[in-house]
Formats: C-alpha cells, sequence, structure tokens
C-alpha cells in the first residue's frame, strides 16, 4: 500500500481516499468502521453541515470531543473548510477554556452534553453568555457522537494546498499563569507524524489504539501518520484498563502507546495471566513519550510482553516528536534514552551560562526543525520562547551522547507532567492564592509510581490557629 504525501491536512483525505479507497481507516468501541472512502464522504457531509451553521476559511472553531470517531470526522470537516482549528483537553474547565475562546477569538464551541460525570454542555452556555455581556458572541455546537450535515455539493472549493496558514491552536500549561496557545500548520504536524513514521517503521499492516485524549496533539499528529501510511486507527473514548486491553487484543493492535502509566497498565495485566501467555500477541512495538519513563519499564515490558519493547519519543506541543529512538536501538538506548533526532530536526544543548554543550554534558535543549510552531497566540511570548539565533527553548534539561542519542535530566522551567500532561506549577500556585486563607503557597510535584508525579500544595495560612483542611 502506498504512501501518500501533501501540502495540507485535507489534501492528504483525498489522496489516501483515492489510493486506498475500500482499506479500514477506523474502528471503536462500539464495532463502527470506516474506510478511507468512507471518511472522507463523512467528512464532506460535516464539512457542508459546518458550512450550513456558517463556518468559513479561516474561522476559528474550539472543541472538546472524547476520542470519538466523530472527533476525527470533525477534524477532517473542518480541514475542508479552511477553518481554525483549536482542540482543547477535556480536563479543561471553565476557567481555561473561557480564557482560550476569548484568546483564540473563536467563533464556535463543540461540546458533548455530558460526559465523564461532568457538564459540558452547561459549561459551554454558560461561557457563551459571559462572551455576550462582555460584547462577543460565540456560538455553541452540542454534539454527542453526531455532526452537523449538509449537501456537500454546496461546498466551496477546497483550501490550496500549496498556502501554509496557521490551521491549529494548541494550548498547553508551562510557565505562565495561563495555558499558552501553540500555533501550528497542517506542515508542521506532518514534518513529526513522518519523523514518528520513520522511526517506528509503520507500515499499512500496522494498527493502532488512540487510548489518551484525541484532542493532545499526539492524537492529531497519529492522524496524519495514518493518512500517510495508510493503516487502521482503534478510537477508545477513554482509557479503561479492563476495556481498553480487550480492545487492544479484539482488534489485533500492533502498536501499543502510549506512556508510561498505560504500558504499567498493561504489565499488571501481563502479570495477572499463566506463565507463557500473551496479553497483546499481534503488539510489535510500544510507543512512548509524554513523559519520562523509568528505565526498567523498558527492560520489563521487553522481557514480558515481547516485541521492541518502549520505543519513546521527546517533544513538546511546540514542537511534537523532535528525538525519537527506533525499533533497531538497542535496550540500553531505548530504555535510557528518547532517541536520535527525527529526519529534518538540528538539537543543540546549552549550558545554563549560556555556552554550547560538549558532547554528554547537561543543559537546555533547543531546536530548530520543520515542527516547531510558528510562535504563540500571545505574541509577547515569543522573545522568551526563542533566542537570539531562532532556536526554540524547550525549557527542558538534557545532554547527547557521541551517538546523537537525547536524554532528558529535568527540567528548567517549573512545569510538573501528571499522566503526561503539563501541568503549571504558577498556574496552581495563582489560584490556591486566591483563597481567602492562604497567606502563601508553594506549588511542587511529588514522584508518583503511577502517574509520574504529583501536585503537592505547600501551604501557609493566615490564621496558624485554623489551617486549611484539604477539602477547602
Amino acid at each position: 500500500m502506498p504512501d501518500v504525501d501533501g501540502g495540507s491536512l485535507w489534501e492528504l483525505v483525498e489522496r489516501r481516499a483515492e489510493a486506498t479507497p475500500d482499506a479500514l481507516a477506523a474502528v471503536d468501541e462500539d464495532g463502527r468502521t470506516l474506510t478511507w472512502a468512507e471518511t472522507k464522504a463523512e467528512a464532506e457531509r460535516a464539512a457542508a453541515g459546518f458550512a450550513h451553521l456558517g463556518i468559513e476559511a479561516g474561522d476559528v472553531v474550539s472543541w472538546q470531543l472524547p476520542t470519538w470517531i466523530e472527533s476525527k470526522l470533525l477534524v477532517l470537516a473542518l480541514a475542508r473548510l479552511g477553518a481554525i482549528q483549536n482542540p482543547m483537553l477535556p480536563i479543561y474547565r471553565e476557567r481555561e477554556v473561557g480564557f482560550i475562546v476569548r484568546q483564540a477569538r473563536s467563533k464556535l464551541l463543540v461540546v458533548p452534553s455530558t460526559w465523564a460525570g461532568f457538564d459540558f454542555e452547561a459549561m459551554g452556555r454558560s461561557i457563551a453568555a459571559q462572551v455576550a455581556d462582555e460584547g462577543g458572541s460565540l456560538q455553541v455546537l452540542v454534539a454527542d457522537k453526531a455532526l452537523p450535515q449538509g449537501d456537500p455539493s454546496t461546498l466551496p472549493p477546497p483550501p490550496d494546498p500549496a498556502d501554509e496558514p496557521v490551521r491549529w491552536y494548541f494550548y498547553t500549561s508551562g510557565t505562565t499563569s495561563d495555558p499558552k496557545g501553540a500555533q501550528h500548520t497542517d506542515r508542521t504536524i506532518l514534518a513529526s507524524a513522518k519523523g514518528m513514521n520513520a522511526c517506528l517503521e509503520v507500515t499499512a499492516e500496522d494498527k493502532n489504539a488512540v487510548v489518551f485524549p484525541f484532542t493532545h496533539i499526539g492524537g492529531i499528529g497519529w492522524l496524519f501518520s495514518a493518512l500517510v501510511v495508510g493503516f487502521p486507527t482503534v478510537y477508545i473514548e477513554r482509557f479503561d484498563p479492563q476495556r481498553t486491553i480487550e480492545l487492544i487484543q479484539q482488534h489485533g493492535v500492533t502498536m501499543a502507546g502510549a506512556g508510561p502509566p498505560f504500558h504499567m497498565a498493561y504489565l499488571a495485566a501481563q502479570r495477572q495471566l499463566p506463565e507463557g501467555e500473551a496479553l497483546f500477541p499481534s503488539v510489535r512495538v510500544y510507543c512512548g513519550g509524554g513523559a519520562p519513563k523509568p528505565p526498567q519499564l523498558h527492560h520489563d515490558i521487553k522481557a514480558e510482553m515481547g516485541g521492541a519493547g518502549i520505543v519513546s519519543g521527546y517533544g513538546l506541543t511546540e514542537s511534537p516528536i523532535v528525538a525519537m529512538g527506533t525499533v533497531h536501538d538497542t535496550d540500553e538506548q531505548l530504555a535510557h534514552t528518547e532517541g536520535r533526532a527525527t529526519p529534518g530536526v538540528r538539537l543543540r544543548v546549552v549550558t545554563l551560562e549560556g555556552k554550547e554543550a560538549g558532547i554528554d554534558e547537561e543543559g537546555e535543549i533547543r531546536v530548530k526543525a520543520p515542527q516547531v510552531m510558528k510562535g504563540y497566540l500571545d505574541s509577547s511570548l515569543d522573545a522568551e520562547a526563542f533566542d537570539e539565533d531562532g532556536w526554540f527553548r524547550t525549557g527542558d534539561l538534557g545532554r547527547i551522547d557521541a551517538e546523537g542519542m537525547v536524554t532528558i535530566t529535568g527540567r528548567v522551567k517549573d512545569i510538573i507532567i501528571r499522566n503526561m500532561e503539563n501541568i503549571s506549577a504558577k498556574e496552581v500556585e495563582d489560584v490556591l492564592y486566591s483563597h481567602p486563607d492562604v497567606a502563601d503557597v508553594a506549588v511542587i510535584g511529588v514522584p508518583d509510581p503511577k502517574t509520574g508525579e504529583r501536585v503537592c500544595a505547600v501551604v501557609v495560612p493566615k490564621d496558624p490557629a485554623h489551617p486549611l483542611t484539604f477539602d477547602a
């Protein structure tokens, strides 16, 4: 099955549907399936539906849907219209979502009604009412596994694939008190996906499962990856160890992600089986990223579950997958490093004194690469994000050995990584400091065997005789 290429996400859709129209593209927990031809047709119908709602090229659409097939179709429908997409993590609530839709000047917010015990519709309508009171306008669309539909023959021409406008706003936490919006084009994400495909030697015979929030830049990256190569994707709404493992087994997944919390759950399940019985006989590689892995975890996975073990990558929302291991690296390299720079990526290490680091010398990792963002939506943040020579400052400490292998050793910036998501210590401090009984507060990360890190708040009460309770 041939790889395809394109200048835009929609051109990839057209070329994939033409190359392998009848090949399986997607399957979900309910057994619903889509071929690539059906994917294109469904996306066009949804695009016409969004056009009927007034969405045009350049409009910003914020969306916060679970990992559904409809989320994939939403992405492709908006790509067909040339809209700017703003996927938001499901853990974001009114404070974050309200800030983001205002800064992004979103025209439409797409949410589920209720999901995972939270009323997203009520939140969305509350934010829209606040925006209206401020003199703005925000439409809210509730989409529970159903998208607006229309006649594809009424659609305007697709975006010109020769253009390279910003098509994505991905928000991430960092050292600032508010989320930061990283601006990406289709080509920045495509560059990251191609690098990952090369390292993992992905083919059309593979099958991937998206077990983490699809709204994460990694979810969108895997969509590009699938379009280029033509492999099918299993969409799993929410990670539940028992159900997720059953689906991975049922569908013969060959690439099982997506980071230490998931790998630990798989390993625990493997250890419940009789000796000699494989939990995932079809899996050839355990893809990793999002957070540092305990080195022993790779050795345990490979010894007890087979395949290449954990092949992890390193990147940020601002610069996804800039380094990655390969299926041919040694066990020591896979266990202790994040691999080498992927094709087209240049990495440098700068000591905290501002000098070029030597081989294996620790410093801040900086990047120049086709997958680096085009700057933050708040451009005032760019001066600190890029150095005087245009290298992106990752804020991560690390070193690069003589073979080019990258090892992450710590962080310059004050963030906590819990369950593979960045949490700004300052953002949490600012919220807690607003409590009337708090005199001072410091937020730190503490190790956790399941989540990597946990958020710990060290609080000084205003009245020492009445310390705060945890609930308060």
